[in-house]
């Protein structure tokens, strides 16, 4: 794997105001080449600190960044071509002009002397990104959607090798979404560049990245394939961030029908099937939450509250009395004697 590694850090510490609560500890990860890589994790939990580490733009206190295997200085006035090779697009459009256009903005610091060379550079970043059509509107009259785009097309215009995204669907809206997590998606199918994001909200990225790094409080706390790490989370943390899920203790959980071996039960709401009442426990139906497509049901037994995906929609009122059945659950936390 270590041939396949674009970025990789060592024992990467970076703290601010001699507070070691702040930014990263002892973080080591790796980037692997032509993919992309998602960093996960709570409001304050370092996602930003380690982005900007990874770029350069931050000096660590203590540890190495390596691009390529060869130590990443930090940026200053004389870029290094490592530092061109990499470029990052913020959530707040910094550098860009909001009165010029869209195309001046992105072919913004090209050589003015080839004029051909410009207008083909300009005109391939804009259709990779399928704004091309927008090329003379107003940057500041745009979109948040559009904007993430042409901001990314600039980025993109000199063909870098790695991508960073601080928080890329922040300010766009749901239905714009699914198309530009599918342009970036095609980017790094076509063009091979490896891709580093960020995002506080984790169910935006299961989808496209290839792997997940889920940082705590300045620390990796999980790393690996979406899918394993949601199927399989070593940690309570993690499955609270990346599902819908219900918490229960060993109290709770003995109402549900669950003895545990461990001091805390987590049930995803997609494991839990809503059935017909019999002769079980009755659960009562507290909130229907409209979903698009399903409903998530919020019912409760015993001031045990559940949370449960329902396709069935409207077919629960409040007040409701249901049984359920739980296909599975994870066990987190200390062993129970």
């Amino acid at each position: 794997m270590k041939n396949d590694l674009i970025l990789e850090t060592t024992s990467v510490t970076k703290n601010f105001f001699g507070d070691k609560s702040s930014g990263v500890n002892n973080i080591t990860v790796f980037i692997p080449e032509g993919k992309i890589t998602a960093i996960v994790g709570e409001s304050g939990s370092g996602k930003t600190t380690l982005l900007k580490l990874l770029s350069g733009i931050m000096k660590p206190d203590a540890g190495d960044v390596l691009f390529k295997g060869k130590p990443l200085p930090v940026r200053t006035a004389h870029l290094t071509a490592a530092h061109t090779a990499i470029t990052m697009v913020s959530q707040d459009n910094t550098g860009m002009d909001a009165g010029g256009s869209v195309w001046d903005n992105v072919g913004r610091g090209l050589p003015t002397e080839d004029a051909n060379y410009k207008i083909q550079k300009v005109t391939q970043a804009l259709t990779l990104l399928g704004i091309y059509e927008i090329r003379d509107q107003a940057f500041g009259k745009l979109s948040g959607g559009e904007k993430q785009r042409v901001s990314m097309a600039k980025a993109l215009i000199n063909r870098p090798e790695v991508l960073m995204l601080d928080e890329p669907f922040n300010q766009v809206d749901a239905a714009y979404r699914e198309s530009l997590q599918h342009d970036i998606r095609n980017i790094v199918k076509n063009s091979g560049v490896t891709v580093i994001l960020v995002s506080h909200d984790p169910a935006e990225l299961l989808s496209m990245a290839d792997e997940l790094i889920v940082i705590k409080e300045g620390e990796i706390v999980e790393y690996g394939a979406p899918e394993e790490l949601y199927h399989n989370p070593k940690l309570l943390y993690t499955a609270k961030i990346l599902v819908s899920c219900s918490e229960l203790s060993t109290q709770q959980a003995r109402v549900c029908g669950i003895k545990s071996k461990r001091a805390t039960i987590v049930i995803y709401a997609e494991h839990i099937s809503i059935t017909a009442i019999g002769v079980g426990p009755k659960w009562i139906v507290k909130q229907v939450l409209f979903k698009g497509f399903f409903e998530e049901l919020i019912i409760e037994r015993d001031e045990v509250i559940l949370r449960v995906i329902n396709y069935a929609r409207r077919k629960y009122a409040v007040g409701s009395k249901v049984g359920i059945s739980i296909k599975k659950y994870y066990e987190f936390g200390r062993w129970l004697s």
